[in-house]
């Protein structure tokens, strides 16, 4: 069993973004990723990317979009996104937003352009 402590998981900063590494398999987990979001008011990704496995995201404060013309859910909501379908992550709300991820370890990601995406660090 592995215990990954808040305050010791690794944090990756991007522009209006922050990702807290949780599980990984470099942290214990063979089989699943896990990462907290936190994203800043009125953030919005440049661009879309898919996955190439369905992604869960469990919104713990304020509000995302993850398509442009998708829905806002807020805290409380769960959005599942199918393989293959576009994400496009913003924040509409006044409140910067905690969002807990979960997709399979070993998922490939890419751009609109259909460029490849290699693993992202908080997933290794």
């Amino acid at each position: 069993m592995y215990v990954i402590r808040g305050a010791e998981a690794q944090v990756f900063d991007l522009p209006g973004i922050t990702f807290t590494a949780l599980a990984a398999p470099s942290r214990g987990s063979a089989e699943l990723c896990a990462w907290l979001l936190t994203v800043e008011p009125g953030l919005e990704s440049p661009e879309a990317h898919t996955l190439d496995h369905d992604e869960v995201f469990l919104v713990i404060d304020g509000t995302v979009r993850l398509a442009p013309d998708g829905e806002v859910a807020a805290a409380g909501d769960v959005v599942v996104v199918p393989a293959g379908e576009p994400i496009q992550l913003s924040n509409p709300g006044g409140v910067p937003a905690r969002v807990h991820v979960a997709v399979t370890a070993g998922f490939t990601a890419a751009m609109a352009d259909g460029s490849p995406v290699g693993t992202p660090p908080w997933a290794c």
